[in-house]
């Protein structure tokens, strides 16, 4: 029995499936297979990494199961046609091979199809945002085009089973066709499908019914269920389990149980404004009423929190989905007692949402720059040993020294501040605590990999002097000041001066600049008391913010009762305010204020490489901020990447 953390790898069940330990890869869309639904290569490394882990099961992403309109989303995996049952196959067994069980989610989107029409759901009733960009209502589906849904569930299931996986989990959480039914906010049938709760649940009862009867009575089947979708006149804890009472009856061998749809997004993919565990107390009730195990699921990001919640009797399964892409040995360094070595998820929805989904690319991950290139961007032994000098030790610095100790050069990190750099100020905000998990590892990971770290500023001429095979520039950025009468003043402050050293500043606070900096500024004054505005010079606030960051946001704005003034540009500081015109309509508006706060961006410090590029026998490279001003992922992607060829 493991010391620190006994209930997570205790051995479960689930049906007839024996599992080794109770943590669980939750099913996530990576884009990696083909556009035809087959699988590729790439696919099956990010599997065997996820399997080689540690997790006792791994639940393949949602597989669509036809091709008329089930499918979600770009190069998404595909269990529709007997011919993907062969590459399905492999990446069964190779799941299988290292070490896991195999799972795969079955699912049809319903009205959230990415690609555009064809879109079908229950009722006529869009996404908002599929609306904006599609303009496409989606088609309520006939009596004759359900019936033939219920066979290609039930097909599909039993392609699963040809390909050799050890369980099947039908979706129908998210906002997925069958939550579409489910919901009485997007079912509004008539007919046998629509009105009351039974009949809600008709569509999804037969899936079960088909699904079973073609995989037989004693193969492992689980339904992942939404606690609630969080939709005004939606699906509430008291629908869930109603349905989750029927389908145990109906011989589900468990439930995999999270919350929200892509409409109310920070319910399903919570941000790190909301709380952890997010959804743990719907897995806890759906459990008080069922006698089969039951999965908790969403922003479990610590192996603490997993263990409290399964010491608590919550749940009996723990599914990690952005936790173990962040780090995919999440499992097996919780089993070997060695937490600080876990890369925490932070829950900013740069890489795996905004940057991927959104935008039609394969899977990123913010902290961990090798995700869906796990053999691409492995860590191999450098032929040559160098000596490496890094100026700079915020997160950009100490990944490339991490990177360039275990390819085994000799690095020493110059910081004149201290570890961390800018991830003190952005983790200061309450709401903001996953980066001081992040702050943490990454220091934990110099001291234990030795690497020395000089509390000085470094020079060119020392690096010139030093008899160094390489250096790297990660100095960051430094703030911009607008060139604004009276932006010297003494009741002007920068932004990260608030949030580094917390200074005394008046009740009335005006904030320049709505970007995420003085955005997240701003509602950490609120929070404590001040009266704020937030000015910004472009239409909209938060333009570089993740929509869940965005929707997050609003809410914590309009709760703090912060005004927001866009499309404004500061023109003066006064002792008693700001003043600013509307460049569209050259309205003039004085704003007064007690205090100032400055938050217009950053700009890269460049003059460190500069001076240094060019130098005989010395490679030179720069990295994070000081290559061009931006988040957490750039700075741990541009690090990685360019430590990784040295």
């Amino acid at each position: 029995m493991k010391k620190m953390f006994p209930k997570l790898f205790e051995p479960g069940q689930i049906g007839t499936l024996r599992v080794k330990n109770r943590l669980v890869k939750a099913p996530q869309t990576t884009g990696l297979s083909n556009k035809d639904g087959t699988v590729t290569q790439r696919l099956v490394d990010h599997y065997t990494h996820l399997a080689d882990g540690g997790a006792g099961l791994v639940i393949v992403e949602y597989a669509y199961i036809d091709d008329i309109a089930s499918k979600s989303c770009h190069c998404q995996v595909g269990i529709s046609s007997h011919e993907h049952i062969a590459g399905l196959g492999w990446l069964a067994d190779s799941i299988k091979n290292h070490g896991a069980k195999a799972g795969i989610q079955i699912e049809h989107c319903g009205r959230q199809r990415f690609l555009g029409p064809p879109m079908k759901s229950a009722s006529p009733i869009p996404w908002p945002m599929l609306y904006d960009q599609f303009h496409t209502i989606p088609e309520e589906l006939t009596i004759d085009e359900i019936q033939v849904l219920i066979e290609a569930f039930g097909d599909a299931a039993k392609r699963a089973v040809d390909a050799g996986f050890d369980l099947v989990e039908i979706h129908a959480a998210h906002g997925y066709l069958i939550t579409n039914f489910l919901s009485p906010f997007t079912n509004k049938r008539g007919d046998w499908y629509g009105g009351s709760r039974e009949n809600r649940f008709r569509f999804l009862r037969q899936i079960v019914e088909n699904c079973r009867k073609k995989v037989g009575p004693d193969f492992p089947l689980t339904v992942r269920l939404s606690g609630t979708d969080y939709e005004p006149d939606g699906m509430t804890i008291e629908d869930t389990i109603y349905y989750a009472k029927e389908l145990e009856r109906l011989g589900i061998d468990a439930f995999h149980i999270s919350g929200g749809d892509h409409h109310t997004m920070i319910h399903q993919v919570s941000p790190m404004a909301m709380p952890v565990c997010y959804n743990v107390w719907a897995a806890e009730a759906v459990k008080k009423e069922v006698h089969v195990p039951v999965m908790a699921s969403g922003s479990i990001t610590l192996p603490q929190y997993a263990e409290d919640i399964l010491e608590q009797g919550k749940a009996d399964f723990i599914t990690l989905g952005r936790p173990m892409w962040a780090d995919n040995e999440w499992v097996k360094k919780a089993m070997e007692d060695r937490p600080e070595d876990i890369r925490p998820c932070i829950r900013c929805n740069e890489g795996c949402l905004q940057r991927s989904s959104f935008l039609g690319r394969t899977v990123m991950c913010a902290v961990n720059p090798v995700l869906g290139f796990e053999e691409d961007l492995a860590i191999k032994p450098a032929e040559t040993k160098k000596r490496v000098v890094i100026a700079g030790g915020g997160p950009a610095g100490m990944e490339a020294a991490r990177v360039l100790k275990l390819k085994g050069h000799d690095v020493t990190i110059y910081e004149k501040r201290k570890l961390g750099g800018y991830l003190h100020e952005a983790s200061a905000p309450e709401f903001k605590e996953d980066i001081r998990h992040l702050i943490d590892y990454q220091i934990h990971q110099i001291e234990k990999l030795e690497i020395p770290v000089i509390c000085e500023e470094l020079t060119p001429e020392m690096v010139k002097a030093g008899g160094y095979d390489a250096v790297i520039s990660a100095v960051g950025a430094e703030p911009v000041i607008p060139p604004v009468p009276g932006i010297n003043g003494e009741n002007v402050i920068n932004a990260l001066t608030i949030l580094d050293s917390h200074p005394e500043i008046g009740r009335k606070v005006v904030v320049v600049g709505g970007g995420m900096i003085g955005t997240e500024t701003a509602i950490d004054l609120a929070e404590k008391g001040h009266e704020v505005t937030i000015v910004e010079m472009k239409d909209a606030i938060m333009a570089d913010c993740a929509v869940t960051d965005i929707i997050a946001y609003y809410e914590k704005i309009g709760r703090n009762r912060i005004a927001v003034i866009p499309g404004l540009r500061v023109t003066e500081v006064t002792d008693q305010g700001v003043r600013g015109v509307n460049d569209r309509t050259g309205r003039r508006t004085e704003l007064p204020a007690d205090s100032v706060v400055i938050a217009v961006g950053l700009k890269p410090r460049h003059a460190f490489y500069d001076t240094l590029a060019g130098e005989p026998d010395l490679e030179v490279y720069e990295i994070g901020d000081c290559v061009k001003a931006g988040k957490i992922l750039d700075a741990f992607h541009t690090a990685y990447k360019t430590a990784v060829r040295i």
